[in-house]
């Protein structure tokens, strides 16, 4: 957010609440490589990125919550001393969501007014949820004079979107929005949480493609391959009693069972296994400075994806097509759920305006629409601005 704007946002807050507030803001991600690993206990590479979800925020007398927000009309009071709210099928639900989770752990949160702003494109796959959770949370916790570790805030928020929003996500976005550094990914084990810090060369930059489309097959589809990778998990498990998800399993296993899998459930487990082995050997590649050896895995990554997860789109296939006949790239992937959103693309810096200029030509002339192309460096974690 520029000063300027900054400025407005602060002193629409002032204009509503009659007082200044603190400010926190929560970055949104994109992932490199390790894409539906996830809720699999699996290995993934995320990183920040440099947009944002900002909340200031301001204690009030009462134990109500007034919630507004300037990239939406409506806004909400919710009562903490009355009964535990209900979801409301809004916008809003991700900051409640956020407060009933911290009041289950034992949190006794003051009330609030909060001012919410996001500019972490929606729908678009790069984790505004995930963004305006964090940032909530910290904020909420802020006002109250209470603090939580980084991880076990990242898994509040997570609950706060599986079990109040109503989305089974993995912990990857909820983490990495914590917990992201400046100039780096992140290798993030998500079953331990245990994680390390892979630096980004300087002769790289990552430029987010946005297709403009989001397919309506994006919620149910992604609840289905999660069912799907369970079944996986309860066949397999009959036969290797050690594997308690997909993380258990690895290649030569899953071909030694293949006969006992249904075609289907195969190849959603052949993704999840192979993609975990990407991830590690992508680490690999990075640590040693292989850009060419990292690019071809995200490519295999996104085959996979489309083949056997089958999460791919018209529209995404066609960027990372374009991606890969364009000079300084050395590697192009769908990034997020799916269905729509965005292509992830490691780019040689100097190569950068040109790659913008020819994708959103090439993009545009075979689709109508004209994408929206994001520069972004790894960005810094969640945390509260100081003024």
């Amino acid at each position: 957010m520029n000063i300027a704007k900054e400025s407005d946002w602060l002193h629409k807050f002032h204009l509503l609440y009659g007082a200044s507030g603190q400010v926190f803001r929560a970055p949104g991600r994109v992932n490199l490589i390790g894409e539906h690993t996830d809720y699999n206990d699996g290995l993934v590479m995320p990183a920040a990125i440099e947009f944002y979800t900002w909340i200031a925020v301001a204690p009030r007398d009462d134990r109500r919550l007034v919630i507004h927000s300037t990239n939406f009309p409506d806004s909400i009071e919710v009562d903490l001393q009355a009964d535990e709210p209900s979801p409301r099928s809004h916008w809003t639900d991700y900051v409640v969501g956020v407060a009933v989770m911290l009041g289950r752990a034992g949190h006794r949160l003051r009330g609030a007014n909060l001012l919410v702003h996001g500019e972490v494109p929606i729908g678009a796959g790069l984790s505004s949820s995930a963004a305006i959770e964090v940032a909530a949370g910290l904020a909420l916790l802020g006002v109250s004079g209470l603090a939580m570790q980084r991880a076990d805030l990242a898994k509040l928020c997570q609950r706060a979107e599986n079990e109040f929003v109503g989305a089974r996500c993995g912990i990857m976005d909820q983490f990495i929005s914590c917990c992201g550094r400046a100039e780096h990914a992140v290798l993030l084990d998500c079953r331990s949480l245990d994680y390390r810090l892979l630096l980004l060369p300087d002769e790289v930059c990552l430029l987010i493609c946005n297709t403009m489309v989001k397919h309506e097959l994006a919620s149910s589809e992604y609840n289905a391959r999660r069912a799907e990778c369970e079944e996986g998990v309860r066949r397999l498990s009959r036969v290797l009693p050690h594997v308690r998800a997909l993380r258990d399993v690895s290649s030569n296993d899953l071909e030694r069972y293949s006969a006992s899998l249904p075609e289907t459930i195969y190849r959603r487990c052949r993704h999840v296994v192979t993609e975990n082995e990407r991830v590690t050997d992508a680490a690999r590649s990075l640590e040693r400075g292989d850009l060419p050896a990292f690019g071809k895995l995200m490519h295999d990554s996104h085959l996979s994806l489309r083949d056997d997860y089958q999460v791919s789109c018209a529209e995404l296939d066609l960027m990372v097509d374009l991606a890969r006949g364009l000079a300084g790239v050395f590697g192009a992937r769908m990034t997020g759920g799916g269905f729509g959103g965005c292509t992830i693309n490691l780019v040689r810096t100097q190569a950068v305006q040109e790659f913008q200029r020819d994708m959103a030509s090439a993009y545009e002339k075979a689709t109508g629409l004209a994408p929206q192309i994001i520069t972004t460096a790894a960005a810094e974690g969640a945390g509260e601005v100081q003024k």
